[in-house]
């Protein structure tokens, strides 16, 4: 590849310097279109470079965006090259949404970057907000964002470290140290590793193991994960000094990690006890690892001579106390003669690795291990006690006039070992109410016990049962293997409460949840398993409520659980707060985009008001996926939508698939994101009837009932239609989306292959790539009409919504930016391959005229022309992709065409086809930037 030019136009932001003086907001924004536009230069001439190398003929169907003709071998590099390029594209938006704010900041303020804590506390103090109220915010904040193991990433974890260091080469080409020399060496890295994204396989040929998505979702923890959980305390930190200096923030982390890999048995066979077993000690090892590595970096840090400083007596003694149970005092002091803190540092890093030698024992299931480690230096039975040493370590810091230093070590520590502790992310185990209901009536029937069979009495009769000791468990080798398999997954739960960190295990989520007793079960069979104590079981039961019917159950089913003693002993024992989850994915297929929008807010303050009714906090677990139609959206306007004081501080939220890859594979992507949710979820709680965008409203309400009811009329009117699965199925690539091998568990939960049983994701991700786009619009076309056909009144009412009422503005923002995605024509392309044309004509004839409706009735009450215009930054993302995207959809029909017409195993062209068509879908996925 021949060098770029010094004298390069483009070079003002190739190789971009401070800007002089300070910029307006329509300066940062044309600097940052101008930064993207060479960066775009520059990786189109690096991967037309690559392509000479690799392909060369096919560089003219890349950039021309032409099909090959009749050659296979062509087409398949072409549809590499174009999904090399969105992957481009995605690390170029990261890099530079990360540079525009950063503009903002120094030309603006801090201040003035929306989803920051000093934009929102700024914010706060103009609103008159008290010191009082953020001080009892943060006592009782948590904020977790929990990783699933829901795998919609179809790349690989060695592409997402190509990736990664692609994304700091950008960030070097920043620099402006650089001559021109080095300059071009960078670039010529730059060129390197996208030659590399080119030689590795993207595509999965074998079906990744639990295993494999356990190991992809720490990989983010180690890359970025822990580093940007501290940098989002210290910008917390700042911002209470500059806005609310009065407020002490405590040293207790308010971002913590769950995760659900390893953990998630709904429908997923090989989500086993002994997996889960494996799940928890590698996430204690990993944190145990961050954790020694944290201490050795403090001992070569703090090289403080005792004869300096004047070493408070507490110090002394607990340093005492540590070198006599170290068991090498010796070795130690005269290691580090006169430097106590390093003494000090070496006898944690002692009681760490004794630590780590106790989880190998127990992972190696040796009592005569166990019994070796049991001698010599003790271990940290808990990070509570490691976080104990630091807390000695970090006050003395402080009376010798270190602060600086503390801040800098010992309180990150501190709160780096609250955060990660012994175990990385919390582990949550969920399994559905099918399997749990199965395995407890079999127990009680081996066990002699006898329940009603009525429903009312049995809640009443299982509510004695959790408050008496309960039979002996029957053994393993009496049960069925799936229920034996269930109840091994209580006695490990039992377990891992005895021997590892307080904070191994999450909650247990029970997916499908349709009444009270569903959830007391799970409670029944804990404590047959001896989960008990005291009367309270050590881990909490969440009901997940996934559909219509159960968000609208919801009240009914929380009342039966709250008036449960045994549930109420274990609340008061656990925190105080029953969590409820729900679900958007499944809402969604089984509502539609509006209503199930709707019945999820509704039914979060049905659920807080039962229970305020029985003086229970109540948190809420929202199950978000990567696709607006699966709860996706951007964090701060989700969080914004939720209804008034649901929030209070408290929220766990799922990042799944490829949305993991997208906000976590990088630091400063990672902060940015970590800080917008928790500043949006402070915000909410701060705000809650202060703002009036926060404030129940009767008429918005009552108009949202009737979008909701139109909406629910017209997509059920959809999924409802004769011959709907049959459309469905031949008219997207939802049969051969199983070979793209993107994760462990089956497209359905049992098997039965039914419309309700299919997973929302697969169900997502047919549509996406048939480009139809059901998921996330259908409905609110029919919606809008119904209360706009009142005349003026409707449409002036559906206006003032759009600006203050942030759930209608979420929806119709979503649906504005999904409807540009469909594409009519791959669409009419797809339903050409449903066999029946009567089904054919007429659902397709129903998608197509609800799109233009759609299209029709948003565009009124945007008052706009087209579509987007509202959101020039989204508009310029499609107008870089939907090109490509679309040829590669055409090009995606025809493969299915031939490959559905092929014998897999007589035809030597089937694997060759069928790798077309992989990369095909990869390609759709990557452009439009999720999968479901």
């Amino acid at each position: 590849m021949a060098k770029l030019r010094h004298t390069d136009p483009r070079q003002a932001y190739l190789e971009p310097t401070a800007p002089k003086g300070l910029l307006k907001r329509t300066e940062i924004s044309e600097r940052s279109i101008a930064y993207a536009t060479g960066i775009l230069d520059l990786f189109r001439e690096l991967l037309l470079d690559v392509i000479r190398r690799r392909r060369p003929h096919i560089k003219n169907l890349f950039t021309e965006k032409r099909t090959p003709a009749d050659d296979d071998a062509d087409l398949l590099h072409t549809l590499q090259a174009r999904g090399i390029w969105f992957q481009l594209l995605n690390i170029l938006e990261q890099n530079a949404t990360m540079r525009r704010r950063r503009d903002i900041e120094t030309s603006l303020g801090a201040e003035c970057n929306d989803g920051t804590f000093m934009h929102l506390f700024a914010n706060a103090r103009r609103l008159g907000i008290s010191a009082d109220m953020v001080q009892a915010l943060l006592d009782r904040a948590l904020v977790q964002p929990v990783i699933t193991a829901h795998p919609t990433e179809a790349k690989r974890i060695t592409v997402l470290q190509i990736h990664r260091r692609i994304y700091l080469l950008l960030k070097d080409l920043e620099g402006v140290r650089w001559t021109p020399r080095e300059r071009n060496n960078l670039k010529m890295r730059l060129r390197d590793e996208i030659d590399l994204l080119w030689m590795t396989g993207e595509i999965r040929l074998e079906k990744p193991s639990v295993e494999d998505e356990i190991a992809w979702g720490y990989h983010f923890f180690q890359d970025a994960l822990f580093e940007a959980t501290h940098a989002v305390h210290e910008a917390l930190a700042e911002a209470l000094a500059e806005y609310y200096p009065e407020v002490t923030l405590a040293t207790a982390p308010l971002l913590r990690f769950g995760s659900w890999i390893g953990g998630d048995r709904d429908g997923n066979p090989f989500v086993t006890a002994e997996t889960m077993r494996r799940a928890l000690l590698t996430s204690r090892r990993n944190g145990i690892t961050n954790l020694r590595a944290e201490i050795n970096e403090l001992l070569r840090q703090l090289s403080i001579a005792a004869h300096t400083i004047e070493v408070p007596g507490y110090f002394r003694k607990r340093l005492d106390e540590l070198l006599d149970a170290s068991g090498e005092r010796d070795a130690i002091e005269k290691r580090n003669p006169g430097e106590l803190f390093r003494q000090y540092a070496r006898c944690m890093a002692i009681k760490l690795k004794k630590t780590a030698a106790v989880t190998a024992a127990i992972e190696w299931r040796s009592p005569t291990a166990l019994a070796q480690v049991a001698g010599g230096a003790t271990s940290y039975g808990d990070a509570g006690e490691l976080i104990g040493d630091l807390d000695v370590m970090h006050r003395c810091l402080g009376d010798v006039a270190a602060d600086g230093l503390a801040r800098r070590h010992t309180l990150r520590l501190m709160r780096m070992a609250g955060a990660f502790g012994f175990r990385t992310a919390s582990l949550d185990l969920r399994e559905n109410s099918t399997r749990i209901n199965r395995a407890t009536a079999e127990i009680l029937e081996k066990t002699g016990l006898q329940p009603p069979a009525a429903s009312s009495e049995y809640l009443e009769w299982v509510q004695r049962q959790l408050d008496i000791p309960s039979p002996e468990p029957p053994a393993d080798n009496d049960l069925s293997e799936h229920t034996a398999e269930t109840f091994r997954l209580f006695r490990l739960i039992a377990e891992a409460v005895r021997r590892l960190d307080t904070h191994a295990l999450g909650n247990f989520i029970l997916s499908m949840t349709q009444n009270g007793t569903d959830v007391l079960n799970v409670y029944l069979l804990a404590k047959f398993a001896g989960l008990f104590e005291d009367g309270a079981c050590r881990i909490a039961v969440v009901p997940l409520l996934e559909t219509i019917e159960d968000l609208r159950k919801g009240p009914e089913i929380l009342g039966e659980v709250l008036r449960t003693p045994a549930v109420r002993r274990t609340i008061d024992a656990l925190g105080g707060a029953q969590e409820i989850m729900v679900g958007y994915s499944d809402s969604n297929k089984d509502g539609g985009f509006v209503c199930s929008n709707w019945e999820v807010s509704k039914a979060q303050k049905r659920l807080r008001a039962v229970g305020e009714e029985h003086d229970v906090a109540v948190s809420f677990f929202h199950g978000r996926g990567g696709s607006s139609s699966r709860g996706g959206a951007p964090i701060d306007d989700a969080i914004a939508a939720q209804p008034p004081f649901t929030v209070d501080g408290r929220i766990r939220v799922t990042e799944q698939g490829e949305v993991v890859s997208a906000k976590f594979a990088n630091r400063g992507t990672a902060e940015h994101q970590l800080e917008t949710l928790c500043a949006a979820a402070f915000g909410h709680s701060l705000l809650s009837g202060v703002d009036p965008q926060l404030k129940p409203n009767g008429e918005f309400d009552a108009a949202m009932e009737v979008l909701s009811e139109a909406s629910y009329a017209a997509y059920r009117g959809l999924i409802e239609q004769d011959g709907l699965v049959l459309f469905y199925e031949a008219a997207s690539p939802v049969s051969e989306l199983a070979l793209l091998k993107m994760g462990s568990r089956p497209a359905q939960r049992f098997g039965a292959g039914t419309l309700d049983d299919l997973r929302a994701i697969p169900w997502v991700f047919a549509w996406s790539q048939n480009r139809m786009m059901v998921p996330g619009w259908f409905g609110f076309g029919t919606a809008i009409q119904k209360l706009a056909s009142e005349g003026k009144p409707g449409l002036k009412l559906l206006k003032t919504m759009l600006n203050e009422h942030p759930l209608f503005r979420l929806i119709a923002n979503e649906v504005e930016k999904n409807l540009p995605q469909v594409n009519l024509d791959i669409a009419a392309a797809y339903a050409e391959l449903v066999p029946d044309a009567a089904v054919r004509e007429r659902i397709f004839g129903i998608i197509r005229d609800e799109h233009r409706l759609s299209e029709r009735m948003l565009l009124e009450i945007t008052g706009k022309k087209h579509l987007c215009e509202r959101f020039p930054r989204f508009s310029r993302r499609l107008e870089r992709r939907l090109p490509m995207v679309n040829q590669a959809g055409f090009e995606q029909v025809r493969l299915i065409t031939e490959l559905r017409g092929m014998d897999a195993k007589d035809d030597p062209r089937y694997r060759e086809k069928l790798v077309a068509l992989l990369l095909s879908i990869n390609c759709v996925a990557a452009g439009l930037g999720w999968t479901g």
